[in-house]
């Protein structure tokens, strides 16, 4: 039996570990929560733990080391400069990461995103305060671009949960353009026709440039998004789910329990069936 392992980091104000690792199981991985502090060690309650053993990394959503410094700024050194040689021979493996909400905000600030030329070490976009003001936790509705992303494949429209106080994408003129120009933009912020929602508050709930609530390295493994998927793991999380299921209902069609967001992490799971097992 092909098995999928998963792991999901957890630790230090990191505080989506089991949604996330809830999403992955009923996606079809084996997932593990383990500690930053252990996948630096290489140790687990006394066994070993090694990031090589995994096919995926995840990055997950929260709010690691209180935010101080900037969102994602202290997790992504504490990685970059102890174990970054091995997240680097991850990628060359060719494996997956995904860094959601703080997990984006971690893999800008550490390089990894938008990895142009394969460059996985230099910062070049950024991640910053809401033009708002203010957390915003709330749903947005995200169109899907043409992009190498594993993990989009086969999504056209998508809403999801945000929960964040610094999302706003931010990056030069030249270098926005070239993330366009690459087709490394996966999600953008959708209004409610589902067009781009051009800058548009509360559909772009934070200011983000280009409307861009995802991108992907050009490979297509490595994803980072602020919207969270794991958020939306069951069909009740999605607050039109009642009218959603009447609708379906008077068409004879049963509501399905899987939230869209796990679509994601399926896609995540099939492609190292198919491509690393």
């Amino acid at each position: 039996m092909k098995v999928v392992k998963a792991l999901v980091l957890t630790g230090y104000g990191i505080n989506c570990d089991y949604e996330t690792d809830h999403a992955l199981k009923i996606a079809g991985a084996e997932s593990d929560r383990v500690h930053v502090n252990e996948l630096i060690k290489g140790y687990e309650f006394g066994r070993p733990v090694s990031l090589s053993d995994y096919h995926m990394l995840v990055f997950d959503g929260g709010f690691s080391w209180g935010d101080d410094h900037g969102a994602g700024v202290i997790l992504a050194n504490r990685l970059k400069y102890n174990i970054g040689d091995q997240i680097e021979q991850f990628i060359n493996d060719g494996k997956l990461i995904i860094g959601i909400c703080n997990g984006f905000q971690a893999l800008v600030n550490f390089g990894l995103l938008p990895g142009f030329e394969a460059d996985y070490d230099s910062r070049k976009v950024a991640l910053t305060f809401n033009d708002c003001g203010n957390f915003r936790d709330d749903w947005v509705s995200l169109k899907t671009l043409d992009s190498p992303c594993v993990f989009s494949r086969g999504i056209e429209q998508l809403d999801l949960p945000i929960r964040h106080g610094e999302g706003k994408f931010f990056a030069e003129e030249a270098v926005i353009k070239k993330l366009f120009d690459e087709k490394l933009v996966v999600f953008q912020y959708a209004d409610s026709e589902g067009d781009s929602a051009r800058g548009k508050f509360p559909f772009n709930p934070n200011g983000s440039l280009g409307d861009i609530a995802a991108i992907c390295d050009p490979t297509g493994r490595i994803l980072g998004m602020m919207p969270h998927p794991e958020g939306y793991n069951h069909a009740t999380n999605h607050p039109d789910w009642t009218r959603k299921k009447e609708a379906l209902k008077r068409q004879g069609i049963a509501l399905a329990e899987d939230g869209l967001g796990i679509t994601l992490f399926r896609n995540g799971v099939s492609y190292v069936k198919e491509k690393l097992l």
